[in-house]
């Protein structure tokens, strides 16, 4: 069954066209297994509903001896995950928290807004989009990235995916298929939407189970609406 996850204001809209109302947030449409973290008000309270909502799917007849370590490391990771977002100064982060069928899934959807202006003596609207791209992700030193540019919901979009390798000092400690839609934000074209997905497939960032996820995010984001005031 599908949730719709409807943000309220998150600080993404500018001056909106005449004729439209402004943008004041976006939708996603997700699994019911998935969840959400805001990243900048109301945390803590979302991280402590998932934990406790977690804790809550232990088997009665689990032994006693192992929940308290086992609640420890689960709380551990997930309290860890969330700080390295915060860090980036993202907006929201979305996990799947339940199994998904028979399996659980290591994935995660991190929102973020970029602010790009524009260069000296360009007016709004004449960066073609494949410049927009070079300019968005030039600064993290991605290579061999696929590229590829059309519109969301009315507004420019720019995807890039390419498959991050591991690092274990930064708590990666698998490589990643990593898929990332940057969306210019309407009536203020210097300001980017950027949802960022991740997932480790079945270990493999190019196996089977890897590629479905990439589909199913695509699928994710062609379903993507913004907010209006």
């Amino acid at each position: 069954m599908l949730n719709e996850q409807t943000e309220p204001a998150v600080e993404l809209g500018g001056i909106a066209d005449a004729t439209d109302p402004p943008v004041t947030g976006y939708r996603l449409l997700l699994p019911g297994e998935w969840a959400k973290v805001p990243l900048r008000h109301g945390t803590e309270d979302a991280v402590r509903q998932i934990l406790d909502d977690a804790f809550a799917r232990i088997p009665a007849d689990a032994p006693t001896d192992r929940i308290g370590p086992y609640k420890r490391e689960l709380e551990r990771r997930f309290r860890a995950s969330v700080a390295g977002a915060q860090q980036s100064e993202a907006l929201d982060l979305y996990l799947p928290v339940k199994p998904m069928g028979d399996f659980n899934i290591g994935a995660s959807i991190l929102v973020t807004e970029s602010l790009l202006p524009r260069p000296s003596g360009r007016s709004h609207g004449e960066s073609e989009p494949t410049e927009v791209a070079v300019q968005l992700l030039s600064r993290d030193g991605v290579e061999n990235a696929d590229l590829s540019s059309g519109e969301i919901d009315g507004a420019l979009a720019v995807r890039r995916e390419h498959v991050g390798a591991a690092a274990p000092d930064k708590g990666a400690e698998l490589a990643s298929r990593r898929v990332e839609y940057m969306v210019s934000v309407p009536g203020d074209p210097d300001r980017w939407f950027v949802a960022a997905f991740s997932t480790v497939g079945g270990g493999d960032p190019r196996d089977e189970l890897a590629e479905a996820l990439v589909e199913w995010f695509d699928a994710v984001m062609a379903n993507f609406r913004w907010s209006r005031g």
